[in-house]
Parts: structure tokens; sequence; C-alpha cells
């Protein structure tokens, strides 16, 4: 019987990002901005720097010290028991980051085979049974089911469901024994 399939993006749902953003911030700016100063505001105006996202992203070694996110290792594991898991990033905007995605997905979840890794330009075309991912704009074309996963840009959404962390999602598909 063929197992449901669960899309899941890698930034700020599997790598904690905005932990990684905030602490490069600080570091360069010397600053303590926390993720309560981010809450509610878009990417872009997040940080007092314009454009210093899209700068980070770009500078090599970033997307391979990310951080990983709290659980998501031990859930993606859970997940994989039920259902066929696929990595889907849109990494084609910051071209410097595929090498160095694959090599963090290597590194903390090698248990994830290549053929399920999907580095890609848009989501559009994904056709899985759910997508989990951080931005509403990788979920609302998306014709499966969507779950949310719970960033700072994106407190204010409500149309689709949401996870606040791993263990929520878990919950969501019901694999949390």
């Amino acid at each position: 019987m063929k197992k449901d399939s669960i899309a899941i993006d890698m930034d700020g749902v599997m790598a904690d990002v905005e932990a990684h953003f905030l602490s490069w911030f600080n570091k360069e700016y010397l600053t303590s901005l926390t993720h309560e100063d981010l809450k509610g505001k878009s990417e872009s105006k997040a940080f007092p720097v314009k454009g210093i996202i899209k700068k980070y992203a770009n500078t090599p070694g970033f997307f391979e010290s990310v951080p990983v996110m709290e659980g998501a290792v031990e859930a993606v594991k859970k997940l994989q028991q039920t259902y066929d898991v696929y990595v889907v990033s849109a990494a084609m905007e910051f071209p410097n980051s595929l090498i160095e995605k694959r090599n963090w997905l290597k590194k903390h979840f090698p248990f994830i085979d290549w053929r399920n890794i999907i580095l890609c330009g848009s989501k559009h075309i994904i056709n899985t049974d759910y997508m989990i991912d951080d931005h509403p704009k990788n979920l609302d074309p998306f014709k499966g089911e969507t779950l949310l996963f719970e960033a700072f840009h994106n407190i204010k959404i409500k149309n689709h469901s949401r996870a606040k962390n791993w263990n929520d999602v878990l919950n969501y598909f019901d694999v949390n024994s």
C-alpha cells in the first residue's frame, strides 16, 4: 500500500534560521534583539538594517551552520515510519545555499535519502499529500493539506492549520507515541 507523502520545508521548519539570523545580527551590530522583538513583523521589516537577511543568506557558511530546530530530527524519524517524507526548499534564490543545505541535511538528517531532497525555485509544483512550511506563499497554492509552522513573520496568518513546534506536528499527524 502506498504511503501518504509529506513535503517539509527546511528553513524555519527543520533549520532554525530565525535564531541564526538573530545570532548573526546581534553579533555584527552588538545588539540584543530577541524573538519577541521580531514577532508579527515581516521578514523585510524584522531587522532594523534593510537587506540584512538577504546579505546573511548570501554569505558563504550561513546555511551550513544553522542550528537544527528543536525536536526536528526525532520528529522526522517518526514521520518516516508512516509517511514518505520529502525535504523541499526553494533554494534557488540563494544558489550558494544548494551545497550547504545538502551538507547540512547530510550532517543532521543522514537518514533522509538524497532522492527525497528537492531543492527548487518554486514549490508550486510539489504534489505531496501534505506540506509543512512557515511561509503562506508556499502553502496557499498547494493542493494538499497544509500545516503552517509558526515563525515570527506568520503570527497573524489564520487560514492554515498551525504547528507551534515539532510536538504539534507529531500530534497533527497522530504519530506522537
